[in-house]
């Protein structure tokens, strides 16, 4: 009967592990939830890159099929037909050309948990600490006998 007594020091050991683990270790729910909401984002990045390149596969197929178009850019760049004048003022700055998009780079950040090693610790201790306090109330139980 006494050994059964110290194994409650083992399992009360293995439940805080196993909840621990589950709750907030590597493999938890928490990072688990975590990275599904990255996986979320980075759909929605691609999402967003797949519009960005209908827009300029659209706008590459207007430079290439489209006359007028290669001129007001070409305009824009600053050159001319060979029939124009240009007058450029000073103090005026340089043209801006089209602002052209490229998309943004989405890093995926690391999920947060708490390490293994942290986990088999505490677990380690609360299970030390409750093999203790069995000790201790048969020290004091046999020692009031």
């Amino acid at each position: 009967m006494r050994i059964l007594k110290y194994l409650i020091a083992v399992w009360v050991a293995i439940a805080i592990y196993t909840i621990f683990s589950f709750l907030g270790g590597p493999r938890s729910i928490s990072a688990y939830n975590y990275l599904l909401s990255e996986r979320d984002h980075q759909w929605e990045n691609i999402k967003t890159l797949g519009i960005l390149n209908e827009e300029l596969e659209k706008t590459k197929n207007n430079l290439i099929y489209d006359q007028e178009t290669i001129l007001i850019h070409a305009r824009l760049m600053g050159y001319g037909q060979e029939n124009e004048r240009f007058i450029r003022i000073v103090g005026l700055g340089n043209i801006n050309p089209i602002p052209s998009k490229v998309g943004n780079v989405y890093t995926a950040q690391k999920p947060d948990y708490i390490p293994d090693k942290h986990i088999k610790i505490a677990a380690f201790c609360i299970g030390l600490l409750v093999f203790a306090f069995l000790f201790m109330l048969e020290f004091i139980e046999t020692r009031s006998k």
